[in-house]
């Protein structure tokens, strides 16, 4: 069994995306628990005012909304009251069994999966701690229901393997609006939240293996000069395809203001991450000194890093990003040092050539548009004071102590002023 938990700002937001499918077909709202009448009888309405109402004990928890789904192995046959058994447990051993909360079998994926809606604030106004809730009581909690019904272990390689993200199929989603908005929810929900990101291009990075995009529009366009954000899918080849959404349209809201929070979020929490990569470069480049660019590419796949070369209009290399699957970081190469920018490993592949006449086959990043065009998806989202220096670089980086010496320390004595007389004529 696999647990995933996210939390946000709009009950009504998560309730309408499971009751959006319950319409498609596509689900079933199965148990209502802390309800005061059963799960059949209850009407939208219903559902979502029993959240609203508790809620509203508390309006200082602004982040109120949880939506947990639990996923289960392929081969597993589950039955409804099984799901609901194993739900209310799950809920009971991470602390949410007094909550009120609705559940819902989904059948939009190739393995069985419910959803789980409730909220932070119990009935007597306090609020529920979630602070590494999933990596503390859920854990422990899912280990043990699979002890207690037998489950599939989501240790196992095979599970690891069922829910494996694959790449949008992006003929059977090109003419349908909600076969798109579906496509593109599946893998929002697996990327925003589980990998550590700093900018839109590092999350374009991801999102486009999966063919999609987040698009901010032009510089010029009436979505970027609103802050508004669009996501669309896009073929192997980046070209647009389908129906942009407007990430106000999901129901967890991913736009910019979700995107900033993330960006300072994950820029402390990848920063232990950075070895791991900087040591697969290193070890496949000692291994095999003569590597190619694209055979040092093909190298780091081995070890679940995704290279992505950047390249203006010319073909040429100006930008490198690496994505690392395994511990779901991205960083551009000049994140991990100067070695590991596009420059450097073309040099260190010995790519980096200059001929006669010809100028040197790399494209400083300040000369393409592409890279015009990143910098100002990234400028708006900048923590930056009215001078333009970056905030959060600045916090994060070490005091540059080497050449200061305290006097205590010097060995000289503080010299003597000498005084000046002055002569009155």
């Amino acid at each position: 069994m696999v647990a995933v938990i996210k939390t946000g700002h709009s009950l009504n937001r998560i309730l309408n995306y499971n009751e959006q499918k319950v319409k498609e077909g596509l689900a079933e709202c199965i148990s209502a628990v802390n309800y005061p009448i059963e799960v059949e009888k209850l009407t939208l309405k219903n559902k979502l005012n029993r959240l609203l109402n508790q809620a509203a004990l508390n309006e200082n928890v602004t982040r109120n909304s949880v939506h947990i789904s639990l996923n289960f192995d392929p081969s597993e046959q589950l039955s409804k009251e099984q799901l609901n058994e194993i739900a209310d447990t799950y809920m009971q051993k991470i602390g949410f069994g007094e909550q009120p909360y609705l559940v819902y079998r989904h059948a939009d994926a190739g393995h069985p999966h419910i959803h789980i809606v409730t909220l932070k604030v119990r009935k007597n106004g306090s609020r529920i701690d979630t602070q590494n809730i999933g990596r503390n009581q859920s854990e422990k909690a899912r280990k043990e229901i699979e002890q207690m019904y037998n489950l599939v272990k989501a240790e196992d390689s095979k599970q690891r393997q069922a829910y494996q993200l694959k790449p949008v199929n992006v003929q059977k989603v090109q003419y349908g609006r909600s076969e798109t908005k579906r496509a593109i929810t599946n893998v929002l929900d697996a990327v925003l939240n589980s990998y550590k990101y700093t900018s839109l291009p590092e999350l374009n990075a991801v999102l486009q293996q999966y063919n999609i995009i987040a698009d901010r529009g032009s510089e010029h366009s009436r979505i970027f000069h609103n802050n508004g954000l669009v996501y669309r899918i896009v073929d192997d080849k980046g070209n647009r395809v389908g129906v942009p959404i407007k990430a106000s349209d999901f129901y967890n809201n991913p736009g910019l203001q979700f995107l900033k929070t993330k960006f300072q979020e994950n820029e402390l929490a990848r920063q232990p991450h950075k070895i791991r990569v900087r040591n697969a470069i290193d070890l496949a480049l000692i291994k095999n000194p003569r590597h190619s660019v694209q055979s040092l590419i093909k190298s780091l796949e081995k070890d679940a890093i995704h290279t992505v070369l950047r390249q203006n209009e010319e073909g040429l290399i100006y930008g490198i990003t690496y994505v690392d699957h395994r511990t779901k970081c991205i960083f551009n190469g000049s994140d991990l040092g100067k070695q590991y920018t596009a420059k450097s490993i073309l040099e260190r592949c010995n790519e980096l050539k200059e001929t006669p006449g010809h100028k040197q086959e790399f494209a400083p990043q300040s000369s393409s548009k592409t890279s015009t065009q990143e910098e100002q998806m990234k400028a708006p989202l900048a923590f930056e004071n009215k001078d333009g220096i970056d905030l959060l670089e600045t916090l994060l980086q070490h005091e540059n102590t080497s050449g200061y010496v305290p006097n205590q320390l010097t060995g000289k004595g503080k010299k003597k002023r000498k005084k000046r007389i002055s002569k009155r004529l």
